[in-house]
Parts: structure tokens; C-alpha cells; sequence
């Protein structure tokens, strides 16, 4: 975004009273920034804004309708890492008003279009957003009992945040994708070759590998 555009400077102003807790104001200046919008792209960056600040769902939903609305009408590469943040806030829209169903191919749409997103810090919150509503709206969950999910309360209770850096990006990350699948056996692998874990520990280390590796 173009940050001398009066739009941006507009909601840029806004998120900063968002920031300090300024709801009222920051919902104004957004309110603002899409009245003083000169064009298709300027009224799809404030909707953005304006859509965090509704007070209910179906507000919330009706708000980033319309920014997508507005981003399929620009179609060019000014809105192109808009989508995966778009379609996530949908996606999560539905769900707050019931509807996996309909939240479902948000999410999926997201996902499809992570990889327009620079790398760093927005971009793995992003992921994580995505594969929080994946999990939400799987059709086919699988059994609840997860045998990862003891083996990293455990490590957070002995606060092993080496353990924990390498397993939870790709654990929480995964979108069910190939490539995530590998990305977090890579992970179990790596950790179960240092051998450092109690033997308790590895050994659950090693079922889940041997399962991965049957799927």
C-alpha cells in the first residue's frame, strides 16, 4: 500500500488508536477512509478496516463481503496478498455464525493463496489462522486422541522450548498438505535423533513416525 495515500494514512492513523485501546476513534478514521475513498482499491482497504470493527457477526461478514467484492474488482497485483487474510476473516465470520459448512472453502481459499504473503511474522500468524478454521471445519476429524498433544503439554510443562520451537510451527501451522505433512515428520525425526527426550518420550516420539509413515 501506498502509504501517501490519504486512505492509508487514514487507517494506518486508525490502527494506531486501535493500538491504544481508542476504539471510537479508530472506528471513525476508518468510517472516514471509506467515505473519502476515491476508487475500488481505496474502498477495499477501508472496508478491510471497517470490517474489524462491527459489532456482530453478521456485520463482520457483511463488511468483508464487500472488501472482496471490492478486491475481485481491482484484480491486479495491489490486492493480491489481500486474499488469504480476506477469505480467513470470512471463514471465521461463518463460524461465529454457525456455518462450518459455508466457512469451510474460505479457509481452503486462504490457504491456496498463503504463498502471496511475504515471509515473517504476519505471514506464520496468518498460516496459524488458517489452520485453526481448517481444523474447525474438517468434515472428516480425525480420533480425538492425538498422541502428540500429551507429549507437548509435557514439554511445556518442563518449559523444553528448544523441543517446542522445532514441533509447534509445523504442528500448528499444518494445513493437511503434503508438504506440512513432511514439514512436521521432519520435525518428529529430527527431535527423536538427538535422543535426548526420557524414554518415555521417545518412545511416543517413535509410534507417531511409525504412524506418519503408514498414512
Amino acid at each position: 500500500m501506498n502509504p501517501d495515500q490519504n486512505v492509508v494514512q487514514l487507517c494506518t492513523q486508525g490502527m494506531a488508536a486501535e493500538t491504544e485501546g481508542r476504539n471510537a476513534e479508530a472506528m471513525g478514521l476508518f468510517r472516514q477512509a471509506w467515505d473519502t475513498a476515491g476508487d475500488d482499491y481505496e474502498a477495499c482497504v477501508a472496508a478491510h478496516y471497517l470490517a474489524r470493527h462491527q459489532p456482530t457477526p453478521e456485520a463482520t461478514l457483511r463488511w468483508n463481503l464487500t472488501c472482496l467484492e471490492l478486491a475481485d474488482r481491482v484484480g491486479d497485483e495491489r490486492v493480491r496478498g489481500f486474499y488469504p487474510s480476506l477469505h480467513g476473516t470470512i471463514g471465521r465470520a461463518h463460524l461465529g455464525l454457525g456455518r462450518p459448512a459455508e466457512a469451510r472453502p474460505h479457509f481452503e481459499a486462504a490457504a491456496d493463496r498463503l504463498a502471496d504473503v511475504p515471509p515473517g511474522p504476519y505471514a506464520d500468524w496468518l498460516r496459524l489462522c488458517v489452520a485453526r478454521g481448517l481444523r474447525a471445519t474438517d468434515p472428516e476429524p480425525g480420533s480425538d486422541a492425538d498422541p502428540l498433544r500429551p507429549l507437548l503439554a509435557r514439554l511445556c510443562e518442563r518449559a523444553d522450548l528448544e523441543a517446542l520451537s522445532l514441533l509447534l510451527p509445523p504442528y500448528t501451522g499444518n494445513l493437511r498438505r503434503p508438504e506440512d505433512e513432511e514439514r512436521l515428520t521432519a520435525a518428529l525425526r529430527m527431535l527423536h535423533a538427538e535422543r535426548r527426550l526420557p524414554d518415555a518420550d521417545q518412545a511416543v516420539l517413535s509410534e507417531v513416525i511409525g504412524l506418519r509413515a503408514k498414512a
